[in-house]
C-alpha cells in the first residue's frame, strides 16, 4: 500500500484508540465518543472490511471509578485500575456494538502470549475465526498477570504486533495530535505536519522526539513511530491521525488527506516471506511427496497432512519446521500447525480425517500458505 487512494482496498484494518480520546477529561469513559466510534466502525464493517479494535482507556475508567484523580505509578495498583475499569469499557463498547446488531468480542493479550509461537498461532487462530464471523474484536493488554519486564509498554506496539499476527492492509493510529511534524508544535509554531514519509526514513526519530508520557496514556509519538515500524515487518501500512476530526476513520478509508501516512517498504507478502527467512534454525523436517513439492513449487498453496511421507525431529505447533523431497532437498520452510506427534498420527491422511484421528482440529492445513516460504 504505496498511497492514500489504496486505502479503499484495505480488507483487514486495525485501529487503535488512544486513552485521551476515550475519556472525558479524566472523569470515565466518553460514551458520546465511544458512540461515534462505532459508528464509523459499523460504516467500514458494512463495506466488507474487517476491523480490529485496541482500545485505551480501562486504567483511566478503573480509576473514575475508584474515585482516583493522578495514575498510580505501583504496578499493583495499575492492575487494579484496569481490571475494574476493563469491565466499564468492554460494556460501553458491547452495548453499543450491540444496538447495531454486531456482535464483539474481549481479548486480553500479554507479551508472552505473542512471543510463544503456539500462543501466538492460538491467537491469531481464534482473532481471524472472530474476523470470519463478523465479530469485532475489543483488544487490550492483559494488565493483570503482565509484569514490567514483559508489558508490551503501550498499546501502539500491541496494536502493531496484532496487524502483524492477521496480516493487516492498515493500522490506524488515533491519538490527539494532528499527526507527525517536523518539530515540536507546541514549542514551534512554524511546525509542519508530514502528510507522507517511508516508515524506514532516518529522520523520523528526530521529527518523533523521545517517548516520554503525561496524563492517562503511556505512548508518546516515538512509540507511535516504532509500531509503525513493527507494522510494516508484514507489510501493513500506518497512519498517525487525530481521533478529534469528525468521521475520521471513514474520510481516510476514502483516501482524504488526514494526519501522517508511513509507507512500508515491501508489500505484505514480500514481507512475511523475508520474516521467515530470516528466522535462524529449524526445529525438524517434514518428508513430502512429489504431488506436495509440485503444489508447493507450482500452485502456491498451504501443506496439507495428506502429502507428508515421513516426520523427523522433535518440533511444536509454531515451530519452523523444513520441508523435504524424498532425495532430501529442502523445497521450504513454514511455522507447522501441528506438532511432531500429531503429524506422525495425521500424515498421510486427509485433512477431513484429523478430527477423527487427533480428536479435535486446529487448522485444516498443516502449515497455511501464509506461514510457509518456497525455497
Amino acid at each position: 500500500m504505496k498511497s492514500r487512494s489504496d486505502f479503499n482496498k484495505a480488507k483487514r484494518v486495525v485501529i487503535k484508540i488512544g486513552s485521551a480520546l476515550l475519556t472525558d477529561g479524566g472523569l470515565g469513559l466518553d460514551h458520546k465518543a465511544l458512540s461515534a466510534w462505532v459508528e464509523q466502525i459499523s460504516d467500514l464493517q458494512a463495506q466488507g472490511v474487517d476491523i480490529l479494535l485496541v482500545s485505551s482507556g480501562a486504567v483511566a475508567e478503573g480509576m473514575s471509578r475508584l474515585g482516583w484523580v493522578k495514575r498510580p505509578s505501583a504496578l499493583n495498583e495499575l492492575q487494579v485500575a484496569a481490571s475494574v475499569g476493563q469491565m466499564g469499557l468492554v460494556e460501553a463498547w458491547s452495548s453499543r456494538f450491540q444496538a447495531r446488531g454486531i456482535h464483539s468480542a474481549q481479548v486480553l493479550l500479554t507479551h508472552e502470549d505473542l512471543s510463544d509461537r503456539q500462543r501466538y498461532l492460538n491467537a491469531r487462530s481464534a482473532l481471524l475465526a472472530m474476523l470470519e464471523l463478523s465479530v469485532v474484536p475489543i483488544i487490550n493488554e492483559n494488565d493483570v498477570v503482565a509484569t514490567d519486564e514483559i508489558r508490551f509498554g503501550d498499546n501502539d506496539t500491541l496494536a502493531a504486533l496484532v496487524a502483524n499476527i492477521i496480516d493487516a492492509d492498515l493500522l490506524v493510529i488515533l491519538t490527539d495530535q494532528l499527526g507527525l511534524f517536523d518539530s515540536d508544535p507546541t514549542a514551534n509554531s512554524d511546525a509542519v505536519l508530514i502528510e507522507q514519509i517511508g516508515v524506514n526514513d532516518g529522520s523520523l526519530e528526530g521529527m518523533a522526539g523521545d517517548s516520554s508520557h503525561t496524563g492517562l496514556g503511556r505512548g508518546g509519538m516515538a512509540t507511535k513511530v516504532s509500531a509503525a515500524r513493527l507494522a510494516s515487518r508484514s507489510g501493513a501500512a500506518t497512519v498517525i491521525v487525530s481521533g478529534g476530526i469528525e468521521r475520521v476513520v471513514n474520510r481516510l478509508y476514502q483516501g482524504e488527506q488526514l494526519g501522517t501516512f508511513l509507507v512500508p517498504s515491501l508489500e505484505p507478502l514480500d514481507a512475511r516471506k523475508r520474516w521467515l527467512l530470516g528466522r535462524q534454525g529449524v526445529s525438524g523436517e517434514l518428508i513430502i511427496d512429489g504431488g506436495a513439492v509440485t503444489v508447493l513449487r507450482k500452485s502456491g498453496k498451504s501443506l496439507l497432512s495428506i502429502g507428508v511421507v515421513e516426520v523427523k525431529g522433535l518440533f511444536k505447533r509454531g515451530d519452523l519446521v523444513a520441508f523435504c523431497d524424498k532425495s532430501g532437498v529442502v523445497v521450504g520452510r513454514g511455522l507447522v500447525n501441528y506438532s511432531a506427534e500429531e503429524v506422525a498420527l495425521i500424515m498421510g491422511r486427509p485433512s477431513s480425517e484429523i478430527e477423527v484421528l487427533l480428536g479435535y482440529v486446529d487448522e485444516p492445513e498443516l502449515c497455511h500458505r501464509d506461514n510457509l516460504v518456497v525455497l
